[in-house]
């Protein structure tokens, strides 16, 4: 070939290529390859890692759940601890009860059944207010002055502030009054107007000061006394006792 030919024959070639269309272009059919290649090895490390990062995940969340479980077991395992405790509570609480109310009532059958109160005792130890208030009255009504003045003496000792006292210092004075110990009743039912003033019992406790004052023939003390009562205390029972008195009086000449 000549010379002139081999020269002219690359840049013909090469013509060529430049003149062929970029879809036809074997380079750029390889860089194109190349460039999806290396999308989907992109792709394939970034969904690698979401399915590291959402492992991850899920055992946090499998601790987390695993950690709340234990956490309930403790809970429903404190809850059982306590409600047995507070049951084994009430269980014993409920036994010293029946216990307590066992010995008040052995005691108060002891005073009942003819017993004495020893100095200074109640007639149910350990007991309310509210129930030596009441035996003390059972005492009284059964007539059992002696016990019964003793009873109320040791309730206003050992229950001061009672809501009861107004009354069981009435029926002390009253344990005296029918014994016939007209003085000490008298000084009993003058306690009852001078510590108790906004009682329901005053009004009676003025009637027997007029009573007592009449058996110890203090005719004056026992006119004030009534006519007070009458003039106080005008729509009471005690009132109109105080008048049958006052004109039982009249008719006695005293």
């Amino acid at each position: 070939m000549n010379r002139p030919l081999q020269l002219v024959a690359p840049v013909l070639v090469l013509s060529g290529c430049a003149l062929m269309p970029p879809s036809e272009d074997p380079v750029l059919i390889k860089l194109a390859e190349l460039e999806s290649r290396l999308q989907n090895i992109e792709r394939v490390v970034q969904n690698q890692s979401l399915v590291s990062l959402t492992q991850q995940v899920s055992a946090v969340e499998r601790r987390g759940d695993e950690m709340q479980g234990r956490l309930e077991q403790l809970e429903h395992g404190s809850k059982s601890t306590t409600d047995r405790q507070r049951q084994l509570y009430v269980d014993l609480d409920s036994r010293i009860q029946e216990l307590e109310t066992a010995v008040r009532a052995r005691n108060s059958v002891n005073v009942m059944d003819g017993g004495t109160l020893p100095p200074g005792q109640l007639p149910v130890p350990g007991g309310s207010d509210r129930d030596n208030y009441q035996a003390a009255f059972e005492l009284l009504k059964e007539q059992r002055y002696e016990p019964a003045a003793s009873a109320f003496e040791q309730f206003l000792v050992t229950f001061p502030d009672s809501e009861l006292a107004d009354n069981a210092q009435y029926w002390l004075a009253e344990s005296h009054y029918v014994t016939q110990q007209f003085d000490q009743a008298l000084s009993e039912f003058e306690i009852v107007i001078e510590s108790f003033p906004n009682s329901r019992k005053v009004p009676d406790a003025l009637l027997k000061m007029g009573y007592c004052n009449y058996e110890l023939q203090r005719w004056d003390a026992a006119r004030s006394n009534l006519a007070r009562v009458q003039k106080v205390y005008p729509e009471t029972t005690a009132a109109r006792l105080a008048g049958q008195r006052l004109r039982r009086m009249g008719e006695e000449g005293v």
